[in-house]
């Protein structure tokens, strides 16, 4: 009689069971549980008696969108339940937020999505100025430069999205297109906050610094440029019969299925749902500015192709009307007990404070020294309190609820990010495709495991 294994019901190993000769299995004497030691293995199916297969998809491989682990159980090819698995990029930057002055949490929470960095920056300063009670009081032309920068930041998002689902696809084109265009406009925003990713450029109660004199020269000639690259995405993927076939009526999430979940941002809207947080509640003046809120009906990964593409085209209608109407005056708010000391400026070996600035601190005003120390080391109080501020991210509402106890650090800091919610619809969008097009699916979401992770 030959030998099999099956599973032994106390987990800590296989026992042996007879098979006869002519295949026929026999009835195993132990009941019909699979319990292996590990939390996210307990749950699983019983797929040996099913005839049913448990693989691992991720969390490294390179068809997989970031750091994911999912545990598919298949019929075949077919996907009947899948299992995220995440946590393989936890940095506590919620909790390290709550040891850091409020102005160093800035330098925390810009790594958290690090494809739209300045957007956590956005909605981490507005819940600090809302406790403060200034949010009335940062400058206009700080408020227009946070327009222009975000909406740069979310073409860039939106062009790595591009480039990666095209690439776990098969398109290597659409790849080199997406990161030979972000790199244009990472360019820009290198020049403006002295670097590329994680900038650290918005604070409490405005900018860092202002804007360089060749800025709107230089946004303008990416502005031009970016248009017709868009065009070539449009030339290439829109009737592409190939990525057509592989996106439409792959991970179809329906209206009711995303309000039903919490889903926003361009899978909301490629559901037909035209709900954005610029238009539903503006911020930072974005409301004087024309742009719509493009949607589809299709309800799948195609679609939200289809509305990336063109929020792309709105966040470039956003940025030249904000360059061209572009306010003078300061970028940070009057008062001095609030306003970050440093008089930064773009030097040859990048960022610092001016000259004349540490000519002043250091040989000519001790007053100004000390004021700029203490308010360095130990930050301003914020009044008790907690609020939620949501901005509209490159993949949705990315919320902040922030809460004060009156001293000079947070007490808490509470990120809802949109990519968390996201991969809580894994199991909804997957089910019942084969294994190749879950990699459409999962790519369609859009998650960034840093945020997810937080």
């Amino acid at each position: 009689m030959s030998q099999t294994r099956t599973p032994a019901t106390s987990g800590a190993g296989w026992q042996e069971a007879d098979e006869p000769a002519d295949g026929r299995r026999l009835t195993p004497a132990v009941p019909s549980e699979h319990t292996v030691v590990g939390g996210d293995w307990q749950e699983l199916p019983n797929a040996v008696e099913d005839d049913l297969m448990v693989i691992n998809m991720g969390p490294q491989h390179p068809s997989t969108h970031g750091v994911l682990r999912m545990l598919l159980t298949l019929d075949g090819e077919t996907v009947l339940d899948n299992q995220a698995v995440i946590g393989y990029l936890h940095t506590g930057i919620e909790k390290n937020t709550e040891y850091r002055p409020w102005v160093q949490g800035v330098t925390f929470v810009t790594r958290m999505d690090y494809l739209s960095p300045l957007f956590n920056e956005l909605g981490y300063c507005m819940a600090v100025e809302k406790l403060l009670d200034i949010a009335d009081q940062v400058p206009e032309r700080a408020q227009a430069i946070r327009v222009i920068v975000t909406e740069l930041v979310r073409v860039a998002s939106h062009l790595v999205w591009l480039a990666t689902a095209g690439l776990e696809l098969g398109s290597t084109t659409a790849m080199i297109f997406g990161f030979r265009e972000r790199e244009g406009i990472l360019d820009v925003l290198e020049h403006v906050t002295g670097l590329r990713m994680n900038h650290a450029y918005i604070r409490p109660g405005g900018l860092a610094m202002d804007l360089p004199d060749d800025f709107s020269e230089r946004v303008g000639t990416l502005l031009t440029a970016m248009k017709t690259r868009i065009d070539e995405f449009e030339v290439l993927l829109t009737t592409n019969p190939i990525w057509v076939e592989r996106n439409s009526g792959v991970g179809v999430l329906s209206a009711e299925q995303c309000l039903d979940l919490g889903v926003t941002g361009p899978i909301l809207r490629s559901a037909g749902i035209a709900h954005d947080l610029r238009k539903a509640h503006p911020y930072c003046g974005i409301e004087q500015y024309e742009f719509a809120i493009p949607t589809a009906d299709t309800a799948d990964a195609y679609g939200r192709f289809q509305v990336r593409v063109a929020e792309m085209r709105e966040s470039l209608k956003i940025v030249r009307q904000a360059v061209d109407g572009l306010p003078t005056g300061p970028v940070m708010v009057a008062d001095r007990k609030i306003a970050w000391p440093a008089q930064l400026g773009l030097g040859p070996d990048g960022i610092g404070n001016t000259e004349e600035y540490v000519g002043k601190i250091m040989g000519q005003s001790m007053e100004a020294l000390i004021h700029h120390f203490k308010l360095v080391t130990e930050g301003f109080t914020v009044p008790e309190g907690q609020v939620y501020i949501p901005v509209e991210s490159p993949r949705g509402e990315l919320g902040y609820h922030v809460t004060s106890s009156g001293t000079n650090k947070p007490y808490r800091v509470k990120v809802r990010d949109p990519s968390f919610i996201h991969i809580g619809v894994l199991q909804a969008v997957t089910h019942g495709l084969s294994v190749s097009d879950v990699i459409a699916a999962v790519a369609s979401l859009d998650p960034v495991m840093g945020g997810v992770d937080r």
